[in-house]
């Protein structure tokens, strides 16, 4: 979980997507948060998390389904969504968060 705070206790905006290996709708995401860590590469980190391998970290912030994708920024939580979302999406929160 250290690990975890040093990561996300960044002025750089941190997305942190939430899932897991046997989840459909994470598999769908995943493209997608694949393209936005290319296209977001230097403005904003992008993390994954899987939730089985880090329980911890996903009770901490209270995830009760996957995919959930949450927008650190100095620690501070600046946006969150659950399910499938366009990469559009995902690019604007990170936009305004700047």
């Amino acid at each position: 979980m250290k690990k975890f705070n040093e990561l996300i206790n960044s002025d750089t905006p941190v997305l942190v997507d939430f899932y897991a290996d046997w989840c459909g709708p994470c598999k769908m995401l995943s493209p997608v948060i694949e393209e936005l860590a290319r296209e977001t590469k230097g403005k904003a980190k992008v993390i994954k998390v899987d939730i089985d391998k880090n329980p911890q970290a996903a009770a901490h912030y209270n995830v009760k389904g996957v995919p959930t994708v949450i927008l650190f920024k100095n620690g501070q939580i600046k946006w969150r969504q659950s399910g499938v979302m366009p990469l559009q999406q995902l690019k604007q929160a990170i936009d305004q968060n700047q």
